[in-house]
């Protein structure tokens, strides 16, 4: 079994009826000196299920074998993008269907002083249109630098702006484990050493700078532009992940556990057993409709969006980026 599989811990009592592995540590050694009480061994059980994916309605096997390929690596998810591409510009939606024709784009890797190669992208007007001002993009955590955006890229740029963007690490096709964040600020090290050498191009001397910020790269943004007010001439919030509701987060006691977790197993992943589908659609044909098109983006996105898959250590942080 792959160390990236999902890990459940189940009491005994809550077995599920799906396939599951057990596995008992009893207690192997009795303790070196005598005592008047003898304890029981006692065993601890630990239940550990992958799960598998169902079939994405009207692909082909050959893609939804692709698809079902485990994204915790660049490796895989770049496999993923390349084999999703040509699709992803056939999907019935306004940012594709309207994307604006005789975009300059680019695409490159570059490897950051972490270590970690970091996959990047620039959107520019067509040839002959003046550039009026640059805008760098923060995606949030369930996105990337290339789907959706890539539509809103293309009709910013032929505005007359050069956008760029940069997958974080772990995230689309950038390395690192898939959407491990070991800590928040790592985020926007990344963000400001990359943009800076992009805001000292040659051919962006002197004309604005902004930066464009969603959901939580709302939150990397407003945390970037903290640290360095006077190297920015605005910023652009969609959505910004500036709190998360009280209504929304775990108890106290929640939180405490997955604070301890998170310094013990910190690379585990909470899985949401309900489909988000189920939680925001009531008419079962619209309902499927989400699903089979979320499935789809999930595997263009590189990222397990249906199972709403995130690092304990990343949940922890997030509520605490400021």
């Amino acid at each position: 079994m792959e160390l990236s599989v999902p890990f459940r811990f189940r009491s005994r009592n809550l077995l599920s009826p799906s396939t599951h592995i057990p596995i008992t540590y009893p207690s192997k050694h009795q303790p070196p000196f005598l005592t008047k009480f003898v304890n029981k061994p006692k065993i601890s059980k630990l239940t550990v299920r992958a799960q598998r994916r169902a079939p994405i309605e009207g692909l082909s096997d050959e893609l939804n074998a692709i698809a079902r390929c485990n994204l915790d690596f660049a490796y895989t998810r770049r496999r993923v993008r390349a084999a999703f591409a040509d699709m992803q510009q056939q999907l019935d939606h306004c940012l594709f269907k309207n994307a604006p024709a005789g975009i300059r784009t680019e695409e490159w890797y570059e490897r950051n002083s972490r270590g970690l190669e970091i996959f990047c992208k620039s959107w520019m007007p067509k040839p002959g249109i003046p550039i009026k001002a640059s805008v760098c993009f923060c995606h949030g955590y369930g996105d990337t630098c290339t789907f959706f955006f890539e539509g809103i890229a293309r009709i910013i740029a032929a505005s007359g702006y050069s956008v760029f963007a940069m997958d974080y690490p772990g995230f689309g096709l950038s390395e690192g484990l898939h959407g491990y964040i070991p800590k928040f600020d790592y985020l926007v090290d990344d963000v400001i050493e990359h943009y800076t050498k992009i805001k000292a191009r040659p051919d962006l001397s002197g004309l604005p700078r902004f930066i464009l910020g969603q959901s939580m790269g709302g939150a990397v943004s407003l945390k970037v532009h903290l640290r360095e007010p006077n190297n920015w001439d605005g910023m652009i919030l969609v959505a910004p992940m500036c709190k998360i509701a009280e209504d929304v987060l775990p108890s106290d006691a929640v939180l405490k556990v997955l604070t301890l977790l998170s310094k013990v197993m910190p690379k585990a992943k909470l899985i949401q057993n309900q489909d988000i589908a189920d939680l925001f659609f009531r008419e079962p044909s619209k309902r499927k409709l989400v699903g089979n098109f979320a499935s789809l983006i999930m595997a263009c996105l590189y990222n397990e969006m249906n199972n709403h898959l995130f690092s304990i250590s990343c949940f922890v942080s997030l509520p605490n980026c400021f």
